[in-house]
């Protein structure tokens, strides 16, 4: 078992909690492995009634994947890195089917690869320190593990917005547009997981009752913008749109897509389309699989996380470097299925 989890029973519930603060709790082959080996044996153990995943300590629940491990993977054969990906897609596939409630505590940074852990629970437990963001399209990579399915399923065009933006909600605003269930003020979590592991029936009363004041959603004042800027799933279009305003809204929203690589813009929008017609989540982790196998090996991947991640010097040089050069064919290419035995299956 690895020192990155906390693996435990308390009371009547089986608690899971990230254990990497130094990198916000960021996701690596051993957690997934313990994680999925944890919810496994929990399945079947009538003593286990709910499951609880959380953080140990620091300012956020989990920051994503190992960008840095995927990186140094596709720069060679890519090998670990889908690896990786395979095994964190069953993990994202085995709580979205999960028998049992999960409650999932997104307290502080929530993103990538914690968006795949807490997005599939039952109850998701919002605060004032939740960020929640899905920025894979300014390292080139995509909002992977379960984007396509969440994100698109959002009301409007919001899902779309925030793959393409990367913008960050705050409790409030996930609780508004229903990426939590539940806002509680972080002073409570404690006791609410304690009632929790008592009481694992009595889940929905005691998120109820220790919920505090929601503060204001800010994001719903910009919501018919988001729709009337972001309605079409061709990039060029969508950034047509922006420009052809004057707002200072539609200015900023411009200049922060000029940042991101256009040919995950592009594989995002297509992602988003197909996955809210997808009849299973397996469907949709089968064809997100397909997009990380080609994607991790591909030049704007290597070269997003060297410039915001390594060098942090935020200039990357994406290629193709405009909308236009990203044509069908090459988008065709990253969603190409791949050979029957290099495929994805659920566990």
């Amino acid at each position: 078992m690895t020192e990155d989890l906390i693996i435990r029973k308390t009371g009547r519930v089986g608690h899971i909690s990230l254990n990497r603060p130094k990198v916000i709790h960021s996701l690596n082959l051993d957690m997934c492995l313990g994680m999925t080996e944890a919810l496994l044996a929990w399945r079947d153990d009538d003593e286990v009634e709910a499951v609880i995943i959380d953080h140990s300590e620091g300012r956020g629940f989990c920051a994503g994947g190992d960008i840095a491990m995927l990186r140094e993977s596709g720069m060679k054969d890519g090998k670990e890195g889908r690896a990786f990906f395979y095994k964190e897609y069953q993990l994202n596939h085995l709580l979205f089917e999960y028998p049992k409630p999960v409650v999932a505590f997104m307290d502080g940074i929530t993103m990538g690869g914690g968006v795949g852990i807490s997005q599939p629970a039952q109850y998701r437990v919002a605060t004032e320190h939740t960020r929640f963001a899905m920025p894979e399209t300014g390292i080139g990579l995509f909002p992977d593990v379960g984007g396509g399915w969440y994100l698109s399923r959002l009301e409007g065009r919001l899902g779309q917005f925030l793959a393409l933006t990367g913008a960050r909600l705050d409790g409030a605003e996930c609780k508004e547009v229903g990426i939590a269930t539940h806002y509680l003020p972080s002073e409570a979590l404690e006791e609410a997981k304690q009632r929790i592991a008592e009481k694992p029936d009595r889940i929905e009363g005691i998120l109820g009752q220790l919920s505090g004041n929601i503060p204001e959603a800010r994001i719903t004042k910009n919501l018919d913008k988001i729709d009337k800027f972001f309605a079409s799933d061709r990039f060029e279009d969508i950034l047509a749109a922006l420009e052809a305003d004057e707002s200072d809204w539609a200015l900023k929203e411009r200049d922060t897509l000029g940042t991101k690589s256009p040919q995950t813009c592009k594989v995002a929008l297509r992602q988003l389309k197909e996955g809210a017609a997808m009849e299973s989540f397996a469907d949709e982790m089968r064809n997100e699989y397909r997009i990380g196998y080609h994607v991790l090996v591909m030049h704007d991947f290597l070269e997003g996380v060297r410039a915001l991640i390594i060098d942090k010097d935020n200039d990357p040089k994406w290629d193709p470097a405009t909308p236009e050069e990203v044509t069908d064919e090459w988008i065709d290419a990253i969603f190409a299925p791949l050979p029957e035995t290099e495929e994805w299956k659920p566990l």
